[in-house]
């Protein structure tokens, strides 16, 4: 399968690279920029990634450089760019005026990287050094009015540079840009569709589990169905299903969901564990010992009801390309793997092997897959729900009755949410930003209501109350590493308010939260 490589120096936006080029049908992988993998015929080209270093410090990454020009296609992006030009013999020094933001580029020399691209052109730039002398090699593709050296190239050989970044947003015609490199330059065919991914997997998923036994705990998001619903493509029968109901989930969200899996052909065994769940969490508040006791019993559960499948020898994941990226280990930045999955911490007694079938997927290229795969789009536009679910939406201690008062004011709201005709309003959807919105809930990425743990006074009838204020929550991000608070049309908020106080016995007052992450956070444990 054709690749782009992509080194990671640290960079904030790598992933977007990443992603810009899949959206091109083009697969790619990234990489530490001090973990070179072996440029086999699979590796078409290789990208530099920006970073939050200076070229100039002594303890700046660096990559033998030798491994790549020559070798193959070879794109410096920002940091990647500079890098390129001071091993090359060129000239960086510390800019009087960090260029930070919107520029215009204008071409000024005909390179394959620009083709097609405007004579003038937005990019978005962010450094402090600047490129004040190329190396005798490259020359000047074009330039901004501060910066003389914006984009440059290698005479002889197919390295390219640029000092912006193609793969954000506001650099109006970047993905034209990695589209030449990628496309022309390095030759990737661009055939890398759900489909072709679909039928790759499912050969390599029959291959690496033969007529063993696997074993994939449901959630009801987005990642594990996909993962589900691939598996049982690839072994069928082979696969069990377990759904935990842990007591905490949504109204009828149990029942629900196993109707919804069950009609899509999945084996799958609902696990009722909410007595054991409520028990352990009587009288706990604190966020964090709410969590452990949630992850523990999450794990006892599905070791029980695993245990009573003969001949198991695979548990199934649906952990995805985020969660595997490995950081570049630059000093002052934190070098982490992420280990999150979707079930975590299992006993090592289980002694089973591990199964990913989505670990090479972005979350939206996921539900590309699904909707491929023909999973009802109810199920792939779902909103991410958090795994200790309604527990850290009640702030304090668990109890039937909170859990009723807010299970009820929830359903109101996402009920509303989908109910709410936005079509013409120009919100995109949350899930394909591709298409427009035509309900509210489509536009969001992440909706839900807060129990707050205080009383407020109000009026109901001719009697006074005393009763819970609930906070209601909506954001759009692309990632949840940033947020931004979905501005509701007024008549929205006034019926979703008057029909929760209204309806739900126990509240007497809702409130909007407009906090963006950061600072806030999207939930509020």
């Amino acid at each position: 399968m054709q690749k782009i490589i992509i080194l990671d120096f640290g960079s904030q936006v790598t992933q977007l690279i990443g992603r810009r080029l899949r959206e091109l049908n083009v697969y790619c992988e990234i990489y530490p920029y001090n973990k070179v993998p072996a440029l086999d015929e699979s590796v078409k080209g290789v990208i530099l990634s920006g970073s939050p270093c200076s070229v100039r410090d002594a303890n700046a990454p660096q990559v033998d450089l030798g491994l790549l020009r020559g070798k193959r296609p070879l794109l410096g992006i920002c940091y990647g760019a500079q890098y390129l030009a001071h091993t090359g013999g060129g000239k960086v020094e510390a800019s009087n005026t960090r260029e930070y933001g919107r520029a215009m580029l204008r071409v000024v020399a005909d390179s394959p990287l620009l083709k097609g691209i405007s004579a003038e052109t937005q990019v978005w730039m962010s450094h402090g050094d600047t490129i004040s002398a190329l190396p005798e090699a490259a020359e000047v593709i074009a330039s901004t009015a501060d910066v003389v050296n914006a984009a440059f190239q290698f005479a002889g050989e197919p390295t390219f540079a640029v000092q912006f970044h193609p793969e954000v947003y506001h650099t109006s015609e970047g993905t034209r840009m990695l589209s030449n490199f990628a496309l022309d330059i390095c030759g990737c065919k661009g055939d890398w569709t759900p489909d072709s991914f679909i039928e790759t997997t499912v050969e390599d998923l029959r291959a690496q589990i033969g007529q063993e036994r696997v074993i994939l705990g449901l959630s009801g998001g987005v990642d594990s169905t996909v993962a589900g619903v691939l598996l049982n493509k690839a072994i069928g029968s082979q696969l069990t299903c377990i759904f935990v109901n842990n007591g905490l989930l949504r109204k009828n969200e149990f029942e629900d969901v196993l109707s919804s899996y069950k009609d899509m052909g999945l084996n799958v065994i609902g696990a009722d564990a909410s007595a054991e769940f409520l028990e352990a969490l009587k009288g706990v508040s604190e966020p964090e010992a709410k969590r452990k006791i949630i992850g523990r019993l999450f794990v006892e559960t599905f070791d029980k009801y695993a245990k009573q499948i003969e001949n198991a020898r695979w548990l199934a994941q649906g952990t995805i390309y985020p969660d595997v990226i490995e950081s570049a280990g630059i000093p002052g930045i934190a070098s982490k793997i992420k280990s999150h999955h979707n079930v975590g911490g299992l006993p090592e007694e289980m002694n089973l092997k591990i199964v990913e079938p989505l670990r090479m997927l972005f979350k939206d290229e996921v539900r590309r897959v699904g909707r491929a795969l023909g999973i009802p789009a109810a199920l792939i536009n779902r909103h991410p729900f958090p795994g200790p679910s309604l527990a850290i939406r009640i702030l304090g201690d668990v109890t039937e009755e909170k859990l009723r008062v807010l299970r009820e004011a929830d359903d109101i709201y996402i009920r509303s949410l989908r109910a709410y005709d936005c079509t013409g309003m120009g919100f995109p959807c949350a899930s394909d930003p591709r298409e427009m919105a035509t309900n509210l809930y489509d536009a969001i990425w992440q909706a839900g209501v807060i129990l707050l743990p205080v009383k407020s006074v109000g009026v109901m009838g001719d009697e006074r109350t005393y009763e819970n204020p609930v906070a209601l929550r909506a954001v759009v991000s692309t990632d949840a590493m940033t947020a931004d608070w979905f501005p509701f049309p007024y008549d929205f908020l006034r019926d979703v308010s008057n029909e929760i106080i209204r309806k739900v016995r126990g509240v007497n007052r809702v409130v909007y939260d407009i906090s963006s992450k950061p600072p806030a956070t999207i939930e509020w444990e």
